[in-house]
C-alpha cells in the first residue's frame, strides 16, 4: 500500500512524529531519530528524505547513500550503547516511506535472541536521560 507524502508523518514532521521520537540530526539523505519508547536502550531510526517506498525505488547511487547513512547510525550506536547486536526492521506495511529500525539488543536484556517489539510501551525516559543520549549519538556520528 502506497501512502500519500502528505498524510506521511516523516513528509509532514508531524505531532504523531515528534511523540514517538526525537530527532537527532539530518544525514546526507536521512534523518536519524531518537525513539521515545527505550525497551531496547538506544533504539533509532533512520528515514529516508524522500517518500519512497522500498529500497528498490532507489538508483543505486540513492541506494547506497541511504545504507552509509544506516550504517554511520548502527557504528553510533555501537559506539554509545555497546549493545551486544542491533536489530535491523524496515517493514513499512501500512506506512510506505522507507525508514529502518535499529533496536540495539543486549544478552541480559529484553527480548534476546528473539525478535524486537515494535512498540512495547514499557520504558519511557526523562527529557534530561533523552538529551543526555541525544547529544551522545551527535557526538558519535
Amino acid at each position: 500500500m502506497k501512502s500519500d507524502p502528505k498524510e506521511c508523518l516523516y513528509c509532514t514532521n508531524n505531532d504523531t512524529l515528534h511523540n514517538l521520537m526525537i530527532e537527532i540530526a539530518p544525514l546526507s539523505v536521512s534523518r536519524v531519530f531518537l525513539f521515545k519508547e527505550q525497551t531496547y536502550r538506544g533504539r533509532c531510526l533512520v528515514a529516508y528524505n524522500g517518500h519512497v517506498n522500498d529500497l528498490f525505488e532507489l538508483t543505486p547511487e540513492e541506494r547506497n547513500a541511504f545504507m552509509d547513512d544506516v550504517t554511520r547510525v548502527t557504528r553510533a550506536m555501537d559506539k554509545v550503547f555497546h549493545p551486544e547486536k542491533i536489530n535491523y526492521g524496515a517493514y513499512s506495511d501500512k506506512l510506505s516511506h522507507l525508514h529502518f529500525h535499529l533496536a540495539p539488543k543486549y544478552v541480559d536484556g529484553p527480548d534476546y535472541g528473539g525478535v524486537f517489539r515494535m512498540n512495547p510501551g514499557e520504558v519511557y525516559l526523562t527529557d534530561a536521560e533523552y538529551q543526555e543520549m541525544v547529544d551522545a549519538m551527535r557526538a558519535a556520528l
